[in-house]
């Protein structure tokens, strides 16, 4: 089975002010039931300042990481978790998933796929779903930080779905400072954006290009080593693209 390979270094910014590590804490959470008790928990990101991408130094670093400043001028809701099976069955009605579970998150999912679920979802109250942009999921996933991974610069078992045979239930593993399960390991999650090589300057709220060919993958996956799951690596695919690996986290317009 072929391996999808597989942006960002963060300099928060709330108010004007320089935010370390330390000072980020986990946003407001919105729960939305979607019936038949299954809920939907979205977790508030603020507005901020970083830097996408990596230093040369590095370690498993890319080439296509170049890093770069980017301002996020808007606050965003990103799925406190990725979507879960029990959650796309509920709107779906079917159930794509490989390995199955409940609580473990839904994959054998496209692009395509995603923005049929998106398009349900909206049709309830109080929409505005929408996978994440590339820059969104980065800033998301560092919650504040600039080391490879949320949790420092090295990342082991015991701190994400990695190297490992199976996806797992969402939150099995400890949340980064924003209060967000599982960007590193578990299963890869598609972005909005065409992939496209980072511009050269600093940007604010970037979308990517209008057109393109392979749509972005963030986060790596229990397929795959901790290379693959730092926070500024980035992969692709067709949006076509199914795989036992792939999967998708939802964010919201406030």
């Amino acid at each position: 089975m072929k391996r999808i390979l597989g942006i960002a270094m963060v300099l928060g910014l709330v108010g004007g002010l320089t935010v370390m590590a330390q000072e980020v804490k986990p946003g407001k959470v919105d729960v939305v039931d979607l019936g038949k008790d299954v809920k939907l928990e979205m977790v508030l990101v603020p507005a901020g300042k970083f830097k996408m991408g990596s230093p040369a130094s590095e370690k498993g670093r890319n080439d296509n990481e170049t890093q770069h400043e980017v301002t996020l001028t808007k606050p965003f809701y990103m799925g406190k978790y990725e979507v879960t099976q029990e959650q796309w069955e509920g709107l779906m009605e079917n159930n794509p998933s490989k390995i199955k579970g409940a609580k473990y998150p839904v994959t054998n999912v496209s692009w395509e796929d995603c923005q049929e679920f998106i398009k349900k979802l909206n049709a309830k109250p109080n929409g505005g779903y929408r996978l994440p942009t590339e820059a969104e999921w980065e800033h998301a996933c560092r919650a504040g930080t600039s080391t490879a991974y949320s949790f420092g610069d090295s990342l082991t078992k015991s701190d994400a779905n990695i190297n490992g045979e199976s996806t797992k239930a969402v939150g099995s593993y400890k949340p980064n400072a924003f209060g967000l399960y599982d960007l590193h390991g578990n299963v890869w999650e598609w972005c909005e954006d065409w992939k496209a090589d980072y511009p050269a300057g600093a940007v604010t709220d970037p979308k990517g290009p209008a057109t393109g060919t392979y749509r972005v993958l963030r986060g790596g996956s229990f397929y795959a080593n901790g290379l693959y799951a730092r926070s500024s690596n980035r992969s692709a695919g067709t949006p076509s693209n199914r795989y036992f690996y792939l999967g998708f986290r939802l964010a919201r317009t406030p």
